[in-house]
């Protein structure tokens, strides 16, 4: 017998996940609880509700293995210091004139690589902290360029957020990230544009204290051939599939782009090293979608879908909004792109290509409005994100209303790209 949990129950979890996590409750534990109560409530019972968790757990151990194998690619990019040789190189040719763009695209493309968003802060602020004490730029207008350009690398990378997405809709990972490359695009755009109206403003200075605080420990950087070798012949093998039907997964694909990427900087003796380092980074994201599992489990099982559904048609509004809005608002209530894209994508994939809109559109547009208001204070991107720029968590929220102009202008080139998908 299936039973279907009430939209009331399914929204008192949610709200009870998002104040334990504002709470500092470990997010895992909250999405768990938080499921459990709005299935209780819900009207399932005990039974039914862990029955529930456990089946919206189990849609997510597809993605949890390919994401704990994209650790080995991460650790091979940060620990050979491959992603800071892409990010300088990029900053260089670019030159200071063009400082916002280039820095903006260092992020970009450090996040579409493979790399996590945090790290790929960590990665860009010593280079961008840099230049910005140079020019004279305020501290403000140099983060928001590095966050900027993270978030348009978010949507076209091989990181935990598209794998989930990519398996919820149950289409080709590759088409996924190169569905979203003119987004990401604009969004860089924004970014340069915002980031240097910011810079026109008083701001905090960048002091040498800040430098010496965002520092890279890596010494002796590969050659640009050797760091981008592993990111190459992961875009290589994940591209056979749309090029020559041959399909690699990024299971395999993504190993072997971290196994590259050391030999070719001539650490090879240090790849499981780098493999096990990459795996503590990307171990607390993969417990994190078993708790998202668990919660998207009650929701994709509730009533909510479908109010949702008539909730739009009764006020006349397009079916399509539902991906970029279900992407917006379960991001900001988890405040975290990856939990955000996974809950709105396992609730609503069957929704939206249910009433004609392509998977990979709906995907896309979904994945889009994930990046609008992630990074709030109640989730863990927020503060992590403050540490490597030597920022108080005051200053860091006068960014959020930029940030979300940026992830809007993604959002709505890809809803005016993919109209054609409904």
């Amino acid at each position: 017998m299936t039973v279907t949990f009430t939209t009331i129950g399914a929204l008192l979890g949610l709200i009870t996940a998002i104040a334990l996590i504002n709470l500092k409750v470990q997010p895992a534990y909250s999405l768990i609880l938080g499921a459990l109560i709005g299935g209780i409530i819900g009207g399932g019972g005990l039974d039914a509700t862990i029955a529930a968790m456990i089946t919206g757990c189990q849609g997510m151990v597809s993605a949890v293995l390919r994401i704990l194998t994209s650790g080995i690619l991460a650790g091979a990019l940060i620990m050979t210091g491959s992603a800071e040789k892409i990010a300088d190189e990029i900053v260089n040719r670019l030159g200071s004139k063009r400082a916002f763009l280039a820095i903006g695209l260092a992020a970009m493309i450090i996040c579409g690589v493979g790399v996590f968003i945090t790290v790929t802060v960590i990665t860009v602020a010593p280079i961008a902290l840099a230049i910005g004490k140079k020019a004279g730029f305020p501290k403000e207008a140099i983060v928001l360029a590095i966050i900027g350009g993270g978030k348009a690398g978010n949507i076209i990378s091989p990181n935990s957020n598209t794998i989930a997405v990519a398996e919820a809709f149950q289409v080709n990972l590759t088409s996924l990230m190169m569905k979203n490359m003119i987004p990401a695009i604009v969004a860089v755009l924004v970014t340069a544009m915002l980031a240097a109206l910011l810079s026109k403003k008083p701001g905090i200075p960048i002091t040498d204290a800040d430098l010496e605080h965002g520092t890279s420990h890596n010494t002796t950087l590969p050659s640009i051939w050797a760091a981008l070798s592993g990111p190459a012949v992961v875009i290589f093998l994940l591209a056979m599939r749309p090029l020559f039907q041959i399909t690699v997964d990024p299971l395999i694909a993504l190993p072997i782009g971290g196994l590259i990427c050391t030999i070719a900087c001539g650490r090879r003796s240090q790849f499981l090293t780098y493999a096990e380092f990459g795996l503590n980074k990307v171990m607390g994201v993969s417990i994190l979608l078993l708790g998202t599992g668990a919660i998207a489990g009650i929701i994709k099982a509730s009533s909510l879908p479908s109010d949702v559904l008539g909730w739009l048609q009764m006020m006349n509004l397009p079916t399509f909004l539902l991906a970029p809005v279900s992407g917006i608002l379960m991001a900001a209530a988890t405040a975290s792109t990856t939990a955000g894209s996974t809950v709105a994508s396992q609730t609503f994939a069957g929704v939206l290509t249910g009433v004609g809109i392509s998977a990979l559109s709906a995907g896309a547009m979904v994945h889009c409005g994930a990046i609008v208001i992630d990074s709030l204070p109640h989730g863990s991107f927020f503060h992590a994100s403050c540490e490597p720029v030597n920022l108080t968590i005051k200053q860091r929220t006068k960014l959020i209303g930029y940030e979300a102009i940026i992830g809007l202008s993604a959002t709505l080139t890809a809803v005016l790209l993919y109209l054609s998908g409904h």
